[in-house]
């Protein structure tokens, strides 16, 4: 990564970017280039050849990796053996031409890939399998960002918004230091990122309290921006028939039209178009030492926002979290100069750096849902213990401000909610409870017609949060489209695809008569999350949908009832 960024960005763009873990002084003398117009061929190109990579080889590998690796974790438990190389090629052409991304997800989608190797390999269980992918994907992160800690952890903590793989854990804890031990035989043990001199006292944890309620609203403005890039580009891509490799070279143009642009009105939009290129390490760094200015700090997690959303929305290869990192020090630092101009007796200079540091915590904890992990690791990156109780105040607030909202779609609420732990229900249970009364009424079912466009449907999605969506036909159930089902192209015709194009038949039923025992076997075995429900004596009209949640509701419910009468 770091020859490609050098060979791309420094030798063939001109940018010469500074790198994290600089000194105070090397950085002091950095200066903008008088033009960077070289950056539009060189990051197109890079998305156009990287989008082509994932497209024809492994379509799985687009976007951030992190949604990958959950996904397989509460799915089907295996990687193909090709996506840790695709992975790492098209993230490195994304990355070191200047887009918008960062090392976690793609990092994590690389390590959990070679543990469903060596699960291969070895041929163990599907509950193995599992544990192994989770403890790779610590491991590459431990190794990666020097966290052995936080790496172990984070892999525990991210696969669900409000739980906790309590069984990954040990696993990790051993692959992460192995990671961690043989890369730093060779590259060292420093922290990633240098720090500055930091001083806070407890009479700014209000101050800090306030950084966690601004970051976390940023961080809301992130995820929904994100997810409105996704939905957008794969809607304009279908509509428009182009083929979806080329996706992540529009968003990449995109982005270096954005940045040439800022660097023709003023210096400081200028730097900010600069550091909201790649990983953004560098920027960070300067943020920490606190040598960007207001104006710029102010500016620059806006435009973070944006280029990573255009970059990874468009599918582009890469991660979320380093940008996440550099939109929540900017804020956090420009919280920290605001409140030095205002109230510099309580906030001193010296401060500033202590609240982007912290804003980095805040802003990746509560959007990640992992805020032990991230407070572990960012503590383990910068190598400073003394900033625990400000950055626990913070990450509290973000979290609770985030709450449900996540950046990463394939989380689920918890273990209850995990394929990977139906078979912990209690059958008995299940064979009580009917399907008819769990299901959504076929009254409440949003359903779609089979001559709509499918760019309608992902306006659906996006608005509901649904991925799947019965098919009606004049009162006839005739087919269901998921999101899995919505693809680019266009129809043999040249037309736009419909639903009827896309949808999935012929259909797989339930019926009011069946049981929950009967829907998780249908699911489990099917690999399916959702349902359509037909009546016992009408095989094609529909009288409901089952999800997954669903099931998880009702069993619930009924567990407590039955241990609450026990």
């Amino acid at each position: 990564m770091a020859v490609a960024v050098d060979f791309f960005m420094n030798t063939v763009v001109g940018i010469n970017l500074p790198s994290p873990g600089q000194s105070f002084e090397s950085m002091a003398g950095w200066e903008a280039p008088d033009s960077i117009l070289l950056l539009l061929p060189v990051i197109t190109l890079g998305g156009l050849v990287s989008g082509y990579l994932v497209w024809r080889f492994c379509p799985e590998a687009e976007g951030a990796g992190t949604d990958a690796a959950i996904s397989s974790y509460h799915n089907e438990g295996r990687i193909r053996w090709r996506v840790p190389f695709i992975k790492g090629i098209s993230s490195i052409l994304i990355i070191a031409t200047g887009g918008s991304g960062g090392r976690l997800g793609p990092v994590g989608q690389i390590s959990a890939g070679f543990g469903s190797m060596v699960a291969d390999m070895f041929g163990l269980t599907e509950k193995e399998r599992r544990i192994i992918i989770a403890a790779g994907f610590g491991a590459g992160i431990a190794t990666i960002f020097k966290a052995p800690l936080g790496g172990a952890v984070l892999c525990g903590e991210i696969l669900y918004r409000h739980d906790f793989e309590s069984e990954v854990l040990i696993p990790a804890f051993l692959s992460s230091i192995v990671g961690y031990s043989i890369f730093g035989y060779f590259v060292g043990y420093m922290p990633i990122f240098a720090t500055a001199e930091m001083y806070w006292t407890y009479a700014q944890i209000p101050f800090f309290l306030i950084a966690g309620l601004v970051t976390g609203l940023m961080g809301l403005l992130y995820i929904r921006t994100y997810i409105a890039s996704r939905v957008s580009f794969s809607g304009f891509i279908e509509s428009s028939g182009l083929p979806p490799y080329l996706k992540p070279a529009a968003g990449a143009f995109l982005v270096g039209v954005l940045v040439i642009a800022l660097s023709l009105l003023s210096p400081e939009t200028f730097l900010a178009g600069i550091a909201s290129l790649g990983t953004g390490y560098g920027a960070l760094q300067m943020i920490i030492y606190a040598m960007i200015p207001l104006s710029v700090l102010l500016l620059l997690p806006f435009m973070k926002i944006v280029t990573t959303s255009l970059t990874i929305g468009s599918g582009g290869s890469g991660g979320v979290f380093a940008p996440a990192l550099v939109i929540g020090a900017a804020t956090g630092g420009a919280l920290g100069t605001l409140l030095h101009i205002l109230l510099p007796a309580y906030v001193p200079a010296a401060s500033i750096p202590a609240f982007a540091v912290v804003g980095m915590i805040s802003l990746f904890g509560g959007i990640s849902h992992a805020p032990v992990a991230v407070l572990i690791m960012i503590v383990e990156m910068t190598g400073n213990l003394s900033l625990f109780v400000p950055a626990m105040a913070a990450v509290a607030v973000s979290s609770i401000v985030t709450w449900d909202s996540s950046i990463f779609l394939a989380q689920v609420e918890d273990r209850a909610h995990s394929p990977a732990h139906r078979g912990d229900y209690r059958i008995d249970i299940l064979q009580e409870i009917g399907v008819a009364g769990a299901m959504i009424t076929g009254d409440a079912v949003i359903t779609v017609t089979g001559d709509m466009e499918t760019n309608e449907v992902l306006e659906i999605i996006e608005r509901t949060g649904h991925t799947g969506y019965p098919v009606i036909e004049e009162g006839r159930l005739v087919g269901i489209i998921t999101i899995g089902d919505l693809r680019g192209g266009t129809a043999p015709d040249n037309r736009s695809l419909t639903v009827r194009d896309c949808m999935t038949t012929p259909l797989i039923t339930l019926s009011t008569a069946d049981t929950l025992e009967d829907a998780v076997l249908l699911m489990t075995g099917k690999d399916m999350h959702h349902i359509p429900v037909v009546f016992s004596n009408e095989k094609d009209r529909l009288a409901g949908f089952l999800t997954s949640t669903d099931i998880m509701r009702a069993y619930a419910k009924a567990l407590q009832l039955d241990t609450g009468a026990s």
